[in-house]
């Protein structure tokens, strides 16, 4: 089965220091939506892996959440995109729970409901969390230099075999040529 596996903020949507938290304050990043487009033509299927600790800190509540993921997939179809599903941790990090990345329960969630093994599946962050969730469940770490992509960089420690692109269009370019 062809599947990635995406971050949200950062790597598809603008990310804010202080969160987004309307479908109003998502804005997709230049060319991230054509880059699903992109995937979904050529059989991917797409999923979002998203820590939205917003929810756990009273910022916002699962209704806005549906919301800005509607939006979200609303705005990947309108590109002929599609996002297959959306995972999201609602946790702070002091819930200790496994489904917050860094831990890789999202990606394992992923897998069971695909039914798939992540050996050969790309997962596009720009985090070192995102990073080491890939890496703890099996699957190929891509960090994009957007959001805070530059950051990641600079600070290293990235897992082994870590392929970095500018951008989610590049890292498609790469992925669609494997």
């Amino acid at each position: 089965m062809k599947l990635v596996i995406l971050d949200r903020d950062g790597v598809i949507n603008i990310d804010s220091e202080h969160y987004i938290k309307s479908p109003a304050e998502w804005k997709p990043l230049p060319g991230s939506l054509e880059a699903i487009a992109r995937l979904t033509k050529e059989g991917y299927h797409v999923t979002v892996a998203t820590n939205q600790s917003g929810v756990g800190r009273g910022l916002f509540d699962v209704d806005a959440l549906n919301a800005i993921h509607n939006k979200m997939t609303d705005a990947a179809k309108a590109e002929g995109g599609r996002i297959d599903a959306v995972f999201y941790c609602p946790h702070t990090a002091k819930a200790g729970c496994e489904c917050r990345k860094p831990q890789p329960g999202m990606f394992r969630r992923i897998a069971s409901r695909f039914n798939s093994g992540l050996g050969d599946v790309f997962a596009i962050g720009d985090s070192l969390r995102d990073l080491q969730a890939a890496e703890a469940a099996g699957a190929h770490p891509v960090l994009v230099l957007t959001g805070y992509g530059e950051k990641t960089k600079k600070e290293g420690k990235l897992p082994e075999g870590t392929l970095i692109f500018a951008d989610l269009a590049a890292a498609v370019d790469f992925i669609l040529r494997s």
